[in-house]
């Protein structure tokens, strides 16, 4: 257990204290003070590293399950003895231009909060932190680390979604480009920055029907001081969702006007080429016809004939040329 055993700690009144080292007798020790809560973190536990906590704070086999599987969908389950709650952090690679997304769950009960994190994505640590400087939160209990916890995850989410409106920027940028400048594999590039907003998206949007949950009332163990916070949390999700949906829009629409833009290079390539070849028809016609060998053949006697025929497929040359040119085909 100490190789996944994050942290332990007894929250007292707001404020951490010393407990025992054996968490099943601080789990005790703070139930037995009334006014108390234990705090055990773990990381990636095996099924028979679990069994102790599962044992010990009573936790439903089915919420155990989907602690130890991970692969889970954000979501909030309600069982007699404790809440489930499962986060899935991202994390945002700029230069890769990928969405990770982690996993965290987060179990509450009569005096006491298990949170089980998969993936290397981690905000318990700041989190942990931020709530130990701030004691009037803690005092809410349980509640108030799954509110902080939510609360963390959720506002990553605002930076996910600005660092990804800002690449958004820089590949629309370059589709619109007034020199044609985009690459090959722009429409390659569009898709796959979809699949990551689709990533994002799986991770946001089934996460606003549990906040909802936690603002309103008749969910057990959530502290009655707690729930404005939760409404806080699902007002900032609802922007995170809101950007989201609007970054999953408009790389439809750029998708769909770089291909229509591919329609149009392609039909100005094939004009072009259209227009190249009957300039190049003409003389190879008039050169046809004085390559028959006939016998009677017009201005074959005359020493003007064969600058006369070049003067003609100069001269019709320039003439298709100048069509062409005025109707925007060269």
């Amino acid at each position: 257990m100490p190789r996944v055993i994050v942290d332990c700690a007894i929250y007292r009144d707001g404020c951490r204290t010393e407990g025992p080292a054996d968490f099943s007798d601080a789990l005790d020790q703070a139930r037995a003070s009334g006014d108390a809560f234990l705090w055990i973190g773990l990381h990636e536990p095996t099924e028979k590293e679990f069994e102790l906590v599962t044992s010990e704070f009573g936790l439903h086999p089915l919420a155990v399950e989907d602690a130890l599987r991970a692969h889970q969908r954000p979501k909030l389950e309600v069982y007699d003895d404790s809440l489930f709650l499962v986060l899935k952090p991202v994390q945002y690679d700029d230069n890769a231009g990928a969405v990770t997304a982690g996993e965290l769950m987060v179990f509450v009960g009569d005096s006491f909060v298990v949170t089980v994190r998969h993936g290397e994505t981690n905000p318990l640590g700041s989190v942990r932190d931020r709530l130990e400087k701030a004691p009037e939160v803690l005092q809410h209990g349980p509640t108030a680390v799954m509110y902080a916890v939510s609360d963390a995850v959720v506002d990553h989410y605002l930076d996910v979604a600005d660092d990804l409106h800002a690449d958004l920027e820089e590949l629309e940028t370059e589709v619109f480009a007034p020199d044609g400048a985009a690459g090959q594999n722009t429409a390659g590039r569009i898709y796959a920055f979809k699949r990551e907003v689709m990533e994002f998206r799986r991770a946001a949007g089934p996460l606003a029907e549990p906040m909802e949950r936690l603002a309103g009332a008749g969910v057990p163990f959530v502290h009655e001081g707690s729930r404005p916070f939760f409404r806080d949390v699902s007002d900032h999700l609802t922007r995170v969702n809101e950007h989201v949906e609007g970054l999953d829009r408009l790389l439809s629409d750029i998708l769909s006007a770089h291909l229509a833009q591919m329609g149009v290079r392609q039909n100005d390539d094939m004009r072009k080429i259209s227009a190249w070849a009957a300039m190049a028809a003409v003389p190879t016609m008039i050169a046809g016809i004085y390559g028959m060998n006939f016998t009677h053949m017009p201005e074959l006697k005359q020493p003007w004939g064969y600058p006369g025929a070049l003067v003609l497929m100069a001269g019709v040359i320039v003439v298709l040329y100048r069509w062409f040119k005025r109707r925007g085909w060269l």
